[in-house]
């Protein structure tokens, strides 16, 4: 008999291979163990910019399901998410986002950072004006740094941390009528590479997660065929929930992502290989 008919030969009843064995007890119990424990972020204070909807509402979420204490930082009036402590800020004003921060370090500490906050004034490059500019960069990119200018000096003397700036595709490929968007998530790229340089031997990990389109309430509102482009481009032939990028953050902020540092995840479902 050849080694390929072996390999196809039904075995004998005989010889027991083949029957079902009865798994030994607490065998499957222990790997789940393990694997709830590194990704576990109980006990640990997190911050997070944006939380009041779309990708931000998933992350809070899912950080306090893995057992986070989440501040969610967010406009005045914004709708709270459930949970979360919330902490009123306009992320344009530069005291009160290092008033957020030192809070968080007189409450006990400040354990991981995660920016998700984001606008758009979308207009082609001829038609932007300078507040279109200003008003995209102050959110999206400006508010990253000074979090980030705030939180360092705290993550460095604890000797741990994470950080996780939620960019976009776009801020990797460009896109048209995005000038001012494409430049901030590009520049939220260049930030992270850098503070994980600059952080890394204080073990302080420095990430970013690149989402394609997802649908939320900033997207619904784009014309149909907008969205179909997307869909058309995506690999997996569908558009992004905010739950997906929630998992990609919930994973570089845990222990899973223990010696990854300076990364860009695309969560895009292939969109960016189009």
């Amino acid at each position: 008999m050849n080694a390929s008919s072996s390999a196809n030969a039904t075995p004998s009843p005989a010889s027991g291979a083949g029957r079902p064995v009865a798994p030994t007890p607490g065998a499957a119990s222990a790997p789940n163990a393990k694997l709830a424990e590194l990704l576990s972020l109980a006990g640990r204070r997190v911050l997070v910019t944006g939380g009041s909807g779309g990708i931000g509402l998933a992350v809070v979420e899912l950080l306090r399901v893995a057992g986070a204490e989440v501040w969610s930082v967010d406009l005045a009036g914004a709708p709270p998410p459930p949970g979360a402590i919330v902490k009123p800020c306009d992320l344009r004003d530069k005291a009160a986002l290092a008033r957020v921060v030192h809070e968080a370090q007189a409450a006990g500490g400040l354990d991981a950072l995660v920016h998700c906050a984001g606008i758009t004034r979308d207009r082609v490059l001829w038609k932007l004006t300078d507040d279109d500019w200003d008003a995209v960069l102050d959110v999206n990119l400006d508010a990253a740094f000074r979090l980030l200018r705030a939180a360092a000096p705290i993550l460095r003397a604890r000797n741990g941390g994470s950080v996780v700036l939620v960019s976009s595709i776009n801020g990797e490929r460009g896109k048209f009528g995005q000038a001012n968007y494409a430049a901030s998530k590009a520049g939220l790229i260049g930030l992270a590479k850098s503070a994980a340089r600059e952080l890394g031997r204080f073990n302080v990990r420095v990430n970013v997660v690149a989402p394609g389109m997802v649908r939320t309430a900033m997207t619904e509102g784009l014309p149909p065929d907008v969205l179909r482009t997307a869909q058309d481009e995506s690999a997996l032939g569908r558009i992004a929930e905010p739950a997906d990028v929630a998992r990609a953050v919930l994973f570089l902020s845990s222990d899973l992502a223990r010696h990854v540092t300076g990364q860009v995840l695309r969560v895009d479902g292939g969109q960016l290989m189009a």
